[in-house]
């Protein structure tokens, strides 16, 4: 199944797709969470956004709770958070789960995807990011411990535009 071709829910509630979310560019899908000790990524990938947002990129966040509970805020909570601490201005989805039975079908893709040690499967915890290039390929999976400005990312960020 192709990436931008999956039902998804943005953070306010609302049903729509990938492709219909964020039209014709390359993501940078990451699961996000407010109490993390990886939190302040949430800066780096603002300026991911508006490094790269003009030439076709953008970040998408997907809130988690899955890890020590570090997302228990609501909809609305989460959305203040992301806007009064980080200016986050890339689209949020509906928080969703990303391992397990009620993984949701977006990260059922994604997780079959290996990292640089060739590692698939679960997603080991907050920030984990997944670079999706414009035609829905997976072309990259960076583990949480890869900060938004690591160069292995930005090259392969620039590699998708």
């Amino acid at each position: 199944m192709n990436i931008r071709d999956i039902s998804v829910e943005t953070l306010s509630g609302t049903p729509t797709t990938i492709a219909d979310l964020v039209g014709d560019k390359s993501l940078l899908i990451v699961n996000v969470a407010s109490k993390c000790g990886l939190t302040p990524q949430y800066a780096g990938l603002v300026d991911l956004q508006r490094t790269y947002g003009e030439r076709g990129f953008t970040v998408v966040g997907v809130p988690c709770n899955q890890f020590m509970g570090q997302e228990p805020g609501s909809a609305e909570e989460i959305q203040e958070f992301c806007a009064v601490n980080y200016g986050v201005d890339f689209p949020l989805l509906a928080k969703s789960e990303v391992n397990g039975e009620g993984r949701h079908p977006l990260y059922a893709e994604l997780t079959e995807v290996a990292d640089a040690e060739g590692q698939a499967g679960d997603v080991q915890w907050n920030f984990e990011k997944f670079l999706v290039a414009r035609d829905g390929r997976i072309l990259g999976r960076f583990r949480p411990g890869v900060v938004p400005e690591d160069p292995a990312l930005v090259e392969a960020i620039e590699k998708s535009l």
